[in-house]
């Protein structure tokens, strides 16, 4: 019965990973939806405010976001890490800032829609723990940002934060899902998944720091983040 929504594909180092089917992703996104609305009903039922979670305008400037994340996912820096894997171009920027506009439930629950985005878009899947940890908690972990939304140098607190939450799931998920390649390369599974993980968002995070503080790129960014919360 699995086999009508996934297949399993040989990933040439002796272990193995799901590949959807057409079924596969159906479910999936399904599945993603009513995750993301349940946490965004959740998240307003416990809120105090008499208000809607999201207004029309930080829905456009959520959605704006999530699409440029997605499109910044695709254009990979040319420069291969030595264990694999590749770092983006200011990915993981543009969710950190639905947190940095809004604060942290509205980043989460921006940063888990994203996730659920990449799951459709990118699914390496050996589990459902595993899948729940690299797609969902991993890039959720990006809206924390929003804890530093109203504090001095707010971006660049809250961007540092939310990359390392999303870091400490993907450390996590090594450590326990893909520890049998850590000996490929000499390590014990806890370095291999520090320097693996470490590799890819420690260099995608030096890049987007240098450019977010710039002047220019500083002060347009402190202008979005006015002209996104005008009444």
């Amino acid at each position: 019965m699995f086999e009508f929504f996934a297949t399993k594909q040989d990933d040439g180092y002796g272990g193995f990973y799901y590949s959807l089917t057409t079924a596969g992703y159906i479910v999936i996104l399904l599945a993603a939806l009513l995750l993301v609305l349940s946490v965004a009903f959740l998240v307003q039922q416990a809120s105090t405010e008499k208000k809607k979670m999201f207004s029309v305008k930080q829905l456009v400037f959520c959605s704006a976001a999530i699409a440029l994340a997605v499109a910044a996912s695709m254009l990979k820096l040319p420069v291969r890490m030595p264990m694999g894997g590749s770092a983006t171009f200011l990915s993981m920027l543009f969710i950190c800032l639905t947190g940095y506009w809004y604060g942290p439930k509205i980043g989460v629950v921006t940063a888990l829609a994203y996730g659920a985005l990449q799951l459709i878009i990118e699914p390496y899947i050996i589990s459902v723990p595993q899948m729940l940890v690299d797609y969902l908690f991993a890039f959720g972990a990006l809206g924390l940002s929003g804890f530093f939304r109203n504090s001095k140098n707010g971006l660049v607190k809250g961007y540092l934060f939310g990359i390392l939450g999303r870091f400490l799931f993907a450390f996590l998920s090594g450590l326990i899902f893909f520890s049998q390649y850590a000996s490929s390369y000499n390590m014990i599974p806890v370095v291999y998944s520090a320097a693996y993980n470490g590799s890819y968002i420690g260099t995608e995070a030096v890049i987007t720091l240098i450019i977010i503080a710039l002047p220019p790129v500083s002060n347009a960014l402190k202008q979005v983040k006015r002209y996104a919360n005008e009444a």
